[in-house]
């Protein structure tokens, strides 16, 4: 699979605020299934857009998106897995529940895989508390198993450390090499600054 992009532009923001970009404008940016990518920009310049426009929940965009060898009505299920900067999980839900809830959509991964990948990033006593008494960056570890509970040929990540120490986001980064290479899958992750916790293939400037 290959995901293209073609003079993509936010039509929020104007060819002036995206002049230089490495992605945005250009006639023609390509993503390789089973590749690494880093994509930097500082706050407000687009990264959040970038992913969901590639995976098609933002259609505020001038220019194309295509992705090359796939059926679009399995993308979200088969495709491409996402994790929002936003998180999106049920506070009122438990960790486990909102992994679970995840994976009843996919059946993807077993009850003993899904503890295994939650109690190697979070205390055990927090796995059946609500997540709306987590703090951020025990939200965030949840969202990481969340994103890997389901098939994928790309792995989205917007800003998936900020509010991780080194050491932690060290440890989900392993989790997720695991699954992406298990899976022949690609990875683009969005961060105001680079991040070596991959051994990212390209490096882009948005």
């Amino acid at each position: 699979m290959e995901i293209i992009l073609r003079n993509i532009k936010p039509r929020y923001m104007s060819e002036s605020e995206v002049a230089g970009s490495d992605i945005y404008l250009q006639p023609e940016v390509r993503f390789e299934q089973g590749k690494r990518y880093m994509v930097c920009a500082k706050s407000g310049h687009g990264k959040s857009s970038l992913l969901n426009f590639i995976y098609g929940i933002n259609r505020e965009y001038d220019g194309e998106i295509e992705h090359r060898g796939v059926q679009e009505d399995s993308m979200r299920t088969h495709i491409l897995s996402y994790m929002f900067q936003d998180l999106c999980l049920f506070p009122e839900l438990t960790a486990m529940e909102n992994v679970q809830l995840k994976n009843m959509l996919t059946n993807f991964k077993s009850d003993s895989e899904i503890e295994q990948m939650l109690a190697s990033l979070l205390p055990v006593e927090k796995r059946d508390q609500p997540v709306a008494t987590l703090s951020l960056g025990q939200r965030q570890r949840v969202a990481a198993v969340r994103a890997l509970c389901q098939p994928m040929h790309f792995l989205l990540l917007d800003e998936p450390f900020s509010h991780l120490d080194n050491e932690t986001a060290r440890a989900v980064a392993d989790i997720m090499e695991k699954e992406i290479e298990k899976q022949g899958a690609g990875l683009i992750v969005t961060a105001l600054d680079p991040i070596e916790f991959f051994p990212f293939d390209k490096r882009l400037n948005l």
